[in-house]
């Protein structure tokens, strides 16, 4: 069993490495499932890449990566809101505006660049290089994003569920609406530095997807959904460990792999009254 152990005993990085999964793992997990029983899949990808230009003018000015990612995660996300706030342009159609737009832009800006390997980290993620104060950071957005939604536990399950009836009763749902944008402009943010920004969208998204198919129960999804996240976290730390394999592309591999078994899971057991 010395294989099981040996990696994280001998290795700091690989603790801090597990210790960044956890973080961003039951963050993603737990406002995925929003996602997920709201159907924004999209948004997540959108995120994902419209920080993109955010990153590239921070890292030409020798700024702070992470604000400059977050200022444009929060532009997008408001911009995303307002666009849609009347229902003149519906939400998809204004993450597809801002995606392209912002991502494009930020592609531009990277041409410039001499060397493309210069944001290969941040495109691709790189969870064995994570530093104390990256973890801090991790752990400072992990209690934010999940301190809010344990104070907004009730409305924001009963906007996910039945917006128009959160509505009658007179729920802002306008205002629920930006603070879920706003805490998965977070969210994508501090992923992006464990698995980059091509993978942060699957990490928010798959193991919440997976969670829902094995129980209808918010509290519990979120639960399975963290549970899956971590899980998925550490099987790619481990293969990346053992093979020379990307471990963020490993954490999202391991996390559909899961996805997989939990579909198989639920296929059976409708089948299985039929038999």
């Amino acid at each position: 069993m010395s294989w099981l152990w040996d990696p994280f005993l001998d290795y700091p990085f690989m603790r801090m490495a597990f210790l960044a999964v956890f973080f961003v793992g039951v963050t993603c997990a737990t406002l995925g499932v929003y996602v997920v029983l709201r159907r924004m899949a999209f948004i997540g990808d959108a995120l994902a890449h419209t920080v993109l230009p955010g990153i590239v003018i921070a890292y030409f000015y020798g700024w702070n990566l992470f604000w400059g990612a977050l200022v444009a995660g929060l532009i997008t996300a408001l911009g995303i809101g307002w666009l849609s706030r009347r229902q003149e342009l519906r939400e998809d159609t204004a993450i597809g505006v801002l995606f392209t737009g912002m991502f494009a832009l930020g592609i531009l800006m990277i041409s410039t660049v001499r060397s493309f390997r210069d944001f290969q980290g941040i495109l691709f993620g790189n969870v064995l290089g994570i530093t104390p104060a990256n973890l801090i950071l991790l752990a400072i957005v992990a209690v934010l994003v999940l301190g809010t939604i344990l104070l907004l536990f009730k409305e924001m399950e009963l906007v996910s569920y039945d917006p128009n009836f959160a509505e009658v009763i007179g729920l802002n749902t306008e205002t629920l609406r930006y603070v879920l944008m706003i805490l998965l402009a977070f969210t994508v943010v501090s992923g992006i530095q464990a698995v980059g920004v091509v993978l942060t969208s699957a990490l928010l998204i798959t193991p919440a997807a997976a969670a829902s198919l094995l129980t209808d129960r918010l509290p519990v999804m979120m639960l399975i959904s963290s549970l899956f996240a971590i899980l998925g976290g550490i099987i790619g730390l481990y293969t990346s460990y053992y093979f020379p394999v990307s471990s963020g592309a490993a954490i999202v591999l391991a996390c559909t792999v899961i996805f997989g078994f939990a579909y198989t899971f639920r296929t059976l057991r409708r089948k299985q009254p039929n038999q």
